[in-house]
């Protein structure tokens, strides 16, 4: 590309249900940003064929970015060494 241009895709999905489309198979770089989207928001992406937590760990409760989220009162530090 001579030009390259930044591209900006939004979707507004409901929030008791938040599924949308994947488009892994169209920029294979999305695949973490999607896992993120997933892992901190809650965002589910159909048919997605590696959706887990990339960030939190797998035993994780909730999503910490949502603006509902209640913080825990107590944190496990196992893997800060």
């Amino acid at each position: 590309m001579d030009q390259p241009e930044e591209v900006c895709i939004k979707e507004f999905v409901p929030r008791g249900n938040p599924r949308i489309p994947f488009i892994f198979w169209v920029w294979r770089s999305a695949d973490f940003q999607e896992r993120e989207s997933y892992d901190m928001l809650g965002m589910s992406y159909d048919n997605h064929p590696r959706l887990k937590r990339i960030l939190m760990p797998e035993s994780w409760i909730g999503w910490p970015l949502c603006k509902d989220y209640i913080v825990p009162n107590f944190y496990e530090i196992e893997d800060a060494y």
